[in-house]
């Protein structure tokens, strides 16, 4: 390493969307990067020309973005560095760790055949290189592992230990020259100066072959921390049949993001009872020691939870932002009335889609549709009479604030002795259509003066 400064990296593989296990462990690189005063780096591995898509590399790009996980320095992508990859492969050559390996496609399945059937790792008879090489024949660079055993400290998974003769001589250049994922990602973090490798657990056998590769060039090995996998609310693999895999998926369910980041964080992290974190308290809190070394569960009520207290700390302008795109064609009277309405719709949301259904009846055009088991309240008998008594009274209230109405109303019932749900749900239904709603006296004062006595007006004439 040629600096002490904690670099840690995200390299998603640009061949799909951000699934939320990735952005999991975007989101701890990135926080431990921040607590020790590190940079934390995003690398595209994009060596897969077959499956990397510029589509699917935007995706990724569009995930972080939104979930509000900078990246310092520019992106680097892996495609851009075969010229090092295979440098490196020779330098493994040039000190005897590699070699090249002239078995051709059905010699190779055969000898795997008989490696299995042994009970021993893949070796190629071109390993100690005691054979004439055949001129032009193609050849692929395998490395040569050494003997012993191979061992790790991890920071979630503790200390392994790997005895060498498991492990293949994997191919470090393909026949056509092209690397391959195993010494390409170790010559990028060598050169990016990455300091911990933190990632999914899938990747822990890795973490072996790579500790390998490294001490043969003679480099620092990084510090490794392998995150276990995200099972879905069933406990098992995470998968299309749970209705959410990306990052975009929550988003699109109306997530915010930084309830999102709030809920991957303490989805199999944790060092206390605490629940809700801000980006500085998690920042702050973070450590590597902290994470579970068991599987995580998707959980939609915590995640709901966890999201709504969020909500009830957040500004009312950031709120309506993130509500926009969930109010379809919504004009700026309108918007108005869910600005006004916004403390209260903050307190009872779980999400962007549950804060514009239960905003629904500030939306209503007039006259409202209002059918059913709510219009039978206003068909029963006095009903329009106590809207057409309190139609009046709020025709001259000048201060139109929920506290004058509620007097109004409360004023109302003490006259005419009367339980406040006799007058309450015609009122109600008159104003609501039978949507979600608040306090009366808030619904009155969050819809306006002119719209409250424009839709009174109109349910008196419902016959």
């Amino acid at each position: 390493m040629t600096t002490a400064k904690v670099v840690t990296r995200f390299a998603p593989s640009p061949t799909g969307y951000l699934h939320i296990g990735g952005a999991r462990t975007a989101l701890f690189c990135w926080l431990y990067a921040r607590k020790m005063g590190g940079d934390f780096r995003l690398r595209i591995e994009d060596t897969d020309r077959e499956r990397s898509t510029p589509e699917a590399t935007q995706a990724i790009l569009d995930g972080m973005e939104w979930l509000g996980l900078e990246h310092d320095g520019a992106i680097v992508y892996q495609s851009r560095n075969v010229d090092d990859h295979v440098k490196a492969a020779q330098n493994l050559l040039d000190r005897g760790h590699a070699y090249r390996c002239y078995c051709t496609p059905e010699e190779l399945d055969s000898l795997r055949t008989s490696a299995r059937e042994a009970g021993h790792a893949f070796r190629s008879p071109w390993r100690d290189g005691d054979q004439a090489e055949p001129a032009g024949t193609p050849y692929t660079i395998r490395f040569k592992v050494p003997e012993g055993e191979t061992s790790i400290r991890d920071h979630v998974q503790g200390e392994i230990t790997w005895d060498n003769k498991n492990f293949d001589d994997l191919v470090l250049l393909r026949a056509d020259g092209t690397p391959t994922y195993m010494l390409a990602v170790v010559v990028d973090d060598h050169n990016m100066d990455v300091t911990h490798v933190i990632r999914g657990d899938d990747h822990l056998i890795n973490a072996g072959r790579q500790t390998q590769i490294y001490q043969a060039l003679g480099w620092d090995v990084p510090s490794w921390a392998h995150l276990p996998l995200i099972h879905g609310p069933d406990g098992k693999k995470l998968s299309k049949r749970h209705g959410a895999q990306a990052v975009t998926d929550f988003r699109d369910m109306g997530y915010a993001p930084q309830g999102l980041r709030n809920y991957l964080l303490k989805l199999g992290w944790s060092i206390d009872d605490q629940e809700i974190y801000t980006d500085t308290q998690a920042i702050n809190a973070f450590t590597l020691e902290g994470i579970n070394s068991a599987p995580a569960r998707l959980d939609f009520d915590k995640m709901d939870h966890i999201n709504s207290e969020h909500f009830k700390t957040a500004s009312d302008q950031d709120l309506l932002s993130g509500l926009r795109p969930f109010l379809h064609n919504i004009s700026d009277h309108k918007l108005s009335r869910v600005q006004n309405a916004m403390p209260s719709l903050k307190t009872r949301a779980k999400n962007y889609k549950d804060m514009a259904a239960k905003a629904a009846y500030l939306l209503l055009d007039r006259p409202l549709e209002i059918t059913g088991k709510v219009a039978k309240s206003l068909r029963r008998e006095g009903a329009k009479d106590h809207i057409t008594a309190l139609l009046p009274k709020f025709e001259v209230l000048s201060d139109w604030t929920t506290e004058n109405i509620h007097k109004i109303l409360a004023d109302y019932a003490s006259d005419n002795e009367l339980g406040f749900g006799k007058f309450g749900q015609p009122l109600r239904a008159a104003l609501t259509a039978g949507h979600p709603s608040p306090d009366l006296s808030d619904v009155l004062a969050y819809l306006g003066k002119e719209e409250t006595i424009g839709r009174l007006q109109d349910a008196l004439k419902i016959t």
